[in-house]
């Protein structure tokens, strides 16, 4: 997995990619909350499959996902599926033969709004410049953060651009459910924690998200510690 959102850790892919084809196995990557937002060189890595959606950092809508497979590993996969749904095969050989067509009923509109913003992403700078907006902004929020006393679960070297954990606040009036509740009344949604080691909670920066963004979301976080007296 490139990168964990349970945590927001960016996990080191060039090097796990050099180990497993050391090994000469196949090396399949998790890029589903990464891809289209943080460089990746697909070729050089040695990646025979990676997995994405048609949302996340595409900024486009959740209804499909996809694979970027190397022909040669995916044609020996023929009959191998366990599942209809899942066979990767049948679907890449039903749009070969008939071209860019689903094996069944397509999300026509899905694959509307992902056209729309592979455009965008173009328009905006392709990958380089995404990645570094979304940098911009995890930069900001962790400054405002550490400002209003709270702490990053990760070291700056192992934090994804994507998505950030902080530490709950070790404060006797800290209620994460009424902090949530709180904010969200001013038109920001945050997320829970899954670290089950330490109590955390997230916070994602990615999608069409400006750095003006990052700032009223520290103003909205301050005026709710104040509000709901957990300072």
């Amino acid at each position: 997995m490139h990168c964990e959102t349970t945590t927001g850790m960016l996990n080191p892919a060039a090097e796990i990619a050099r180990i497993v084809k050391a090994h000469r196995r196949i090396f399949i990557l998790d890029a589903m909350s990464s891809f289209g937002g943080v460089p990746l060189d697909v070729a050089s890595m040695g990646v025979d499959y990676l997995i994405s959606s048609a949302n996340k950092c595409i900024q486009g809508v959740p209804g499909f996902g996809f694979v970027i497979a190397r022909r040669e590993i995916l044609e020996h996969t023929r009959g191998q599926a366990r599942s209809l749904s899942l066979d990767l095969f049948d679907q890449w050989q039903t749009m070969e033969t008939h071209p860019g067509k689903w094996r069944f009923t397509s999300p026509t509109h899905v694959v509307r709004a992902f056209a729309q913003a592979l455009g965008e992403l173009a328009v905006e700078g392709g990958i380089p410049a995404r990645h570094k907006r979304y940098g911009d902004n995890q930069r900001i929020l962790v400054a405002g953060m550490r400002d209003l006393g709270f702490a990053p679960l990760l070291p700056a070297a192992l934090q994804s651009p994507i998505i950030t954990a902080f530490h709950s606040p070790d404060r006797p009036t800290w209620d994460f459910k009424r902090f949530y509740a709180a904010l969200k009344e001013k038109g920001f949604v945050i997320y829970p924690g899954k670290v089950t080691q330490c109590e955390t909670f997230r916070i994602g920066n990615i999608g069409d998200v400006q750095a003006g963004d990052m700032h009223r979301l520290l103003e909205a976080m301050a005026a709710v510690l104040h509000e709901i007296g957990i300072e």
